[in-house]
């Protein structure tokens, strides 16, 4: 792993990995707090690294100083939560692929509520694998991607976590749309970058440039549609929003996301223009039962646990209470319950 200023973290991290991992290597890019000196109470070797505004530099520093045949990587904000099986299963494995591990981020929404973001990361690499990309940087291999069953906790986007970095990777996004200015991966984590900080106003020109790029095969599509319909939802651009929700719908009849984010742009419409109301309500009440139907996809890139169980039912159950539909409320609350509790 690399670090800067992980006191808060490490040592959760680093007590997780340990037993199931045969070497440790923390590579500290300039602490001033206690890192390196956890990382060492933990186990781990600790190197150090000139930081050069490059997370791919740093990252292959890391992969440099070890000589494994396989190397999970790390982040300090991230621990092994379930699944450290797939690790040991590894030992018989030819390092013929990269590994891709589920890992759950934690969000706070609207509300401030804390829901569930899985991702499918490629962090286990095979020796003589390295990184490429300035920030949010990706292995640079040709190899097959695996799934593996380890589960890993996240919580650096919480924004009491996520704050105190605040326009650290701006910077570096700025350099990378600098050297590639028609890249649109880049726009749209510039947009998340001013999106995340409630910068809704200037993220939309960033996803707006992404999305018109159209590049429909890239896994990150799905969350730029879900971003952008926000994005224009906070900024009051119901018509917009609705314009390119009903353009997209074909494409995403699989996503409970997709449906879910409908309805909450749908009812902010409404509440915003109650003239039309009366035409957007039975619609905020399909597009989440839609979710429902269509139930939790996993597997699908860049979902929120929920969206297709106890969220919908949560926010149904909030619908039928305002219309003053109580029993119809108490059946959707009840569902909602079952369904956090895993019934």
């Amino acid at each position: 792993m690399i670090v800067r200023n992980e006191a808060r973290c490490l040592a959760r991290c680093l007590s997780s990995a340990r037993a199931h991992v045969d070497d440790m290597l923390v590579l500290d890019t300039g602490s001033t707090d206690g890192t390196p000196e956890i990382a060492r109470q933990c186990g781990a070797r600790v190197a150090h690294f000139n930081w050069v505004d490059d997370f791919s530099a740093a990252r292959n520093a890391a992969l440099a100083q070890v000589d494994a045949p396989w190397r999970l990587v790390l982040d300090a904000d991230e621990w092994i939560d379930s699944g450290a099986q797939a690790l040991a299963a590894l030992r018989s494995r030819a390092p013929d692929f990269i590994g891709l591990i589920s890992v759950d981020s934690l969000v706070r929404d609207e509300s401030g509520a804390v829901q569930h973001a899985p991702s499918w990361l490629p962090r286990v690499l095979p020796r003589g694998v390295s990184y490429a990309g300035r920030i949010h940087e990706q292995p640079h291999s040709a190899l097959a991607r695996q799934r593996l069953a380890l589960h890993i906790g996240h919580d650096g986007y919480l924004p009491e976590h996520l704050n105190p970095k605040r326009g650290r990777n701006r910077t570096l996004l700025n350099a990378a749309l600098a050297e590639h200015p028609d890249d649109a991966y880049w726009r749209y984590q510039l947009g998340k970058d001013f999106e995340v900080h409630g910068d809704h106003a200037q993220a939309l020109p960033h996803y707006q440039a992404a999305w018109a790029a159209d590049e429909s095969g890239a896994s990150w599509r799905h969350d730029l549609l879900l971003r952008l319909l926000f994005t224009l939802k906070k900024l009051g651009h119901f018509e917009a929003a609705l314009e390119l929700a009903a353009t997209e719908q074909a494409h995403w009849q699989h996503s409970p996301d997709y449906f879910f984010t409908l309805g909450d742009v749908l009812l902010d419409a409404a509440l915003a223009r109650p003239a039309q109301a009366a035409e957007w309500l039975p619609m905020i009440e399909l597009a989440w039962l839609r979710a429902i139907e269509i139930g939790e996809q996993p597997e699908l890139p860049d979902t929120v646990r929920g969206r297709g169980s106890h969220l919908a039912a949560h926010n149904l159950a909030a619908f039928h209470e305002s219309l003053g539909h109580a029993e119809q409320a108490a059946l959707w609350r009840e569902r909602s319950r079952l369904w956090r509790a895993g019934v």
